[in-house]
């Protein structure tokens, strides 16, 4: 066998990356939370964390568990066994602190053996937490590295109250299947699990204040809607550029961090990505959303015997937001584009050919930003619900959120409705949603639309509840004829910052 320091060059692209305990932990209340309970459990805890790549699951993990990691592993991707073990040891090196060679495992049963003999000692005096990062990687072909974890987990770790073991990934497939969903040694182990998504409009906000940039929240609103509240991406944007500057920068200078960054982003939480665009490609052509069926027609497949786990699989990434239409049945589930990143790509970054300082204040001025900032701004208003019942004062009031739409027969009007909150008031609050760089105003012809789609909701659905609409808009809406009478609620941009 090899000794471990043989690989030390490699171990310094392979290995742990550094703590960095100077940034603080922005928001993840209710993720510490379940962290900090699973600390302090008085039974060992075997924590898996999902998420899409660089929304900050490692930081978070670091940032709660600082004081009590006593052992972490980092894989690497498209490393060999060989190579994944010798990260393994060397992480074992830097955790018992010795500077002696190790001699290189020749199984992961041997590795975890290892492993156990230097946390005994440990878990026996106080408590103490295991990190395993990109725990997929390290299951390689013919490695049985799935078997070893299992029999480390049922073996030895499940014994001891002391002990949470977090294990970590990107590759959602993965984690989804042979982890949540795992059938074998590891089926009903987990005691907690944390689905990690994107940051808030209110968590960007702060973020990006403690990195010293400042700007009004029209500006962090127009950020949010081209690359969504992912911190890796959020940590781009430098102070003292507005939002145009910052997209410019990002997306079409001849160094832009994001403008490639499509390319890498599902190869690296899917094993077969390409199913996975196809249907993200279907779903960014369509605003209204489409249905499981309906996704199978744009795909031009012939069956649909992979859509449930592709779907499931973009869903536990944060990719997709799935809805039941009011009064109706989950195989009628509408399915909508979330990911705001991925469709500022596909509108304007894939097939543009533009590039340098004013590309996007020319593009943003073009006819096809008024489509896209009105699908990117219903995309932000759904993923923030519950600022919207706090702003309506119904937080208390038990509410089922759907989506409704009609398809009417020849000469007859038709309606969509993005957002329907189901009250237990007996009310059903309608909920429209205006992108604008000012003060909006509803015009007449505006208002009959609105006033067309409540009527045939009612004439459609024959709800027992009084109907109420709300706006929600950027800068509020202005008051005249056509508003007066019409709309009941109003809501800012500013609520979504709550």
């Amino acid at each position: 066998m090899q000794l471990v320091a043989d690989y030390t060059f490699l171990y310094s692209a392979i290995g742990p990356k550094i703590k960095n305990s100077m940034e603080p932990l922005t928001g993840r209340s209710e993720e510490k939370k379940v962290l900090l309970d699973a600390l302090g459990s008085s039974s060992a805890e075997l924590v898996a964390i999902t998420g899409r790549r660089r929304v900050g699951k490692t930081f978070l993990v670091r940032s709660i568990y600082e004081k009590h990691l006593v052992f972490e592993f980092s894989a690497v991707h498209n490393a060999n066994m060989k190579e994944q073990l010798t990260g393994f040891m060397k992480a074992y090196q830097q955790a018992t602190g010795s500077p002696a060679s190790y001699q290189l495992p020749d199984s992961w049963l041997a590795a975890f053996g290892l492993l156990e003999s230097y946390l005994t000692s440990i878990i026996q005096k106080k408590k103490a937490v295991v990190f395993f990062d990109e725990f997929p990687w390290m299951h390689t072909p013919r490695s049985n590295f799935l078997k070893a974890f299992e029999h480390f987990w049922n073996t030895y770790a499940s014994r001891y109250a002391n002990l949470t073991v977090v294990i970590c990934g990107s590759a959602a497939s993965w984690m989804i299947r042979n982890v949540v969903n795992n059938r074998g040694g590891l089926h009903n182990r987990l005691t907690r699990r944390i689905q990690l998504m994107p940051f808030t409009l209110k968590e960007t906000e702060q973020y990006l204040r403690t990195r010293s940039v400042v700007l009004d929240r029209y500006q962090l609103l127009q950020l949010y809607m081209a690359m969504g509240g992912i911190p890796e991406y959020l940590k781009h944007i430098a102070p003292g550029k507005s939002a145009t500057q910052t997209i410019d920068h990002l997306f079409f200078s001849k160094q832009a961090a994001l403008r490639t960054e499509f390319e890498n982003l599902y190869p690296a939480l899917f094993e077969n990505p390409g199913n996975h665009i196809i249907v993200i490609r279907a779903l960014a052509g369509v605003s209204k959303g489409l249905t499981r069926k309906e996704i199978i027609e744009a795909c031009g497949l012939n069956s649909g015997g992979w859509i449930s786990q592709i779907l499931e699989e973009l869903q536990a990434s944060g990719f997709i937001q799935s809805y039941i239409p009011y009064n109706r049945q989950s195989r009628d589930t509408v399915i909508r584009l979330s990911d705001e990143y991925s469709l500022f790509y596909l509108k304007y970054i894939e097939k543009s050919r533009s590039t340098g300082t004013g590309t996007w204040l020319r593009l943003s001025e073009s006819a096809s930003w008024k489509s896209w900032s009105g699908y990117a701004f219903e995309s932000v208003c759904l993923k923030h619900v519950n600022q919207i019942r706090d702003a309506l004062g119904i937080s208390a009031i038990y509410t089922e959120e759907s989506v409704w739409r009609y398809v009417p027969g020849k000469g007859q009007p038709g309606a969509q409705i993005d957002l329907l909150l189901d009250r237990k008031d007996h009310v059903i609050s309608i909920c429209e949603m205006k992108f604008s760089g000012e003060v909006y105003s509803i015009t007449k012809k505006y208002a009959e639309e609105l006033q067309q789609k409540l009527t045939v909701f009612h004439q459609v659905e024959k709800p027992n509840k009084t109907l109420f609409l709300t706006m929600v808009t950027t800068y509020g809406l202005a008051k005249n004829a056509y508003s007066k009478g019409l709309v009941k609620g109003e809501i800012t941009m500013d609520e979504l910052f709550d």
